[in-house]
């Protein structure tokens, strides 16, 4: 799942497809945990455009989506994120959604792993972790469903 900051740039997006690509999330038969990439294992990569994933809830009782990019920016800059993951793995195994739709998502997530990815850089974070500032994916190895 990938969300889309009002601050992110192509540049930010191929960042991202690429650090999807070469995250160690898999374990290798010899030395455990964290040794290989979704290459490395033949997996799909299934990308979905999920801007809930900038949702405050700090005040109130609802979630308020304002650190989320405007519409017409995150289309133009997720479609961008999920050519750029075609382009550089093999096409037929990455798939995506659909832009704004309202979708059922279902799979089977293979083990309790769930990563928050962020392309903030480091140099510049204020500890504070706004959500406004750089692209966020949640990226866990899972196996789809029948």
């Amino acid at each position: 799942m990938a969300a889309i900051g009002p601050n992110d740039t192509r540049k930010t997006v191929e960042s991202m497809a690429s650090k999807i690509l070469k995250m160690k999330l898999w374990p290798d038969d010899v030395e455990g945990q964290w040794k290989r990439n979704v290459r490395e294992i033949h997996g799909e990569v299934l990308c979905v455009s999920q801007f809930t994933l900038y949702a405050s809830t700090r005040k109130g009782n609802k979630p308020d989506f304002h650190g989320a990019a405007k519409p017409e920016i995150a289309k133009d800059l997720y479609e961008h994120f999920f050519s750029t993951i075609k382009q550089s793995y093999d096409p037929d195994r990455v798939k995506d959604g659909v832009f704004q739709a309202m979708m059922q998502v279902s799979l089977v997530n293979d083990g309790p792993v769930t990563l928050q990815m962020d392309t903030e850089d480091p140099k510049k974070s204020t500890g504070t972790n706004t959500p406004d500032t750089s692209s966020r994916t949640i990226d866990s190895p899972t196996r789809p469903t029948d």
